[in-house]
């Protein structure tokens, strides 16, 4: 098929960077604008931007010249990778004017006309936007993607009253140049502004219900710790949970593993065969070792045994800058594609 022309807003921080990097060669998807800040437009990419990623940027991007992130362009879907500074305003400014925007930033996530998508847990929340001539769509928070795909097919079987969690995010969830190695070498920081606020409320608009009007949020009790650590990429989450019926530890582990949703169905490019994977061995999983399981898109879980205060706890890795920022809005717009929201502007 042809590919469908996209831009990408915010293209050259380091989520932007990572947008280019699974967007070049995508099957369904050809970059075609990219925009930034105002000191950027005008340039050629590569004179705006240092590289960070670890494969060669394409040349034909490097010469692109870089856009002001205004709706003027001509690409109809648009990525953003914009800054929650200035994101809101500028996202809004794009749907109102025709645009479909798949958003990394947190500003509309709780907006009621928006989904908070994961294309795996909650697909049917596009509803929302159902024969809009211009609509934003957003991407969870990192850390809230793992522990919320790990829930899903568990909070289906069995019903989730609490859960108590624990984070180890990785220095890549922080941008470049991000945390100073001073701070973070050696050294565990215990405390990352507003992640702890995402990870107790975003879980309950996504496991909520669709009653063909609005969503109705679940009504699981969640506390949060959130730590950054001196790990490059993969968030590592310490679960703990306590069910509604309590289920056998080897039907946990069934389901897991026989959990597969929308994307897997439609075979989507981004989605992975397995969207979870459980580990046996105690010793995994390993940021270093997992977190690129599935190009970066299968989250995987581990150490599931009985807690002597809640019914389970586990573990659950998931790479925070593939499936939880670009890679995970990506495999969003081909849902949007594949399902049929997205012809009104083909």
């Amino acid at each position: 098929m042809n590919k469908i022309p996209v831009a990408i807003l915010g293209a050259t921080g380091s989520v932007g960077q990572k947008f280019i990097e699974l967007l070049t060669n995508h099957p369904w998807f050809e970059i075609s604008e990219l925009a930034a800040s105002e000191r950027s437009a005008g340039k050629k990419y590569n004179d705006a931007t240092k590289w960070v990623m670890a494969t060669n940027l394409d040349s034909s991007i490097a010469e692109m010249e870089i856009l002001e992130c205004k709706p003027n362009l001509k690409s109809k879907l648009v990525f953003s990778a914009l800054d929650s500074s200035v994101a809101g305003e500028i996202e809004t400014d794009f749907a109102n004017n025709g645009y479909f925007v798949i958003s990394n930033s947190r500003n509309h996530r709780f907006d009621k006309d928006v989904p908070l998508l994961i294309p795996e847990v909650n697909y049917e929340h596009l509803e929302l936007i159902k024969n809009k001539k211009g609509a934003i769509v957003t991407n969870p928070n990192c850390s809230t993607i793992g522990m919320v795909l790990a829930l899903k097919p568990l909070y289906d079987a069995f019903g989730i009253e609490t859960v108590n969690v624990v984070t180890m995010q990785a220095v890549s969830g922080g941008g470049y140049p991000g945390v100073p190695s001073l701070d973070i070498l050696g050294n565990v920081v215990p405390y990352i502004s507003g992640e702890e606020e995402k990870m107790i409320t975003e879980p309950l608009k996504i496991l909520g219900s669709f009653d063909g009007n609005e969503i109705k949020n679940a009504t699981i009790k969640i506390s949060a710790q959130c730590n950054r650590v001196p790990v490059i990429d993969g968030h590592l989450e310490t679960v703990q949970v306590k069910f509604k019926n309590k289920p056998a530890k080897q039907d946990i582990i069934d389901i897991w593993q026989k959990f597969t949703s929308m994307p897997q169905k439609l075979s989507l490019p981004s989605a992975p065969e397995n969207p979870i994977h459980y580990f046996s061995e105690n010793y995994l999983p390993q940021p270093r070792l997992n977190s690129a399981l599935g190009n970066g898109m299968t989250v995987s879980v581990g150490r599931l045994r009985e807690c002597e205060i809640f019914d389970y706890k586990f573990v659950v890795l998931s790479h925070n800058t593939i499936r939880g920022a670009a890679g995970g809005t990506i495999l969003a717009a081909e849902l949007l594609k594949a399902q049929g929201y997205l012809n009104g502007i083909l």
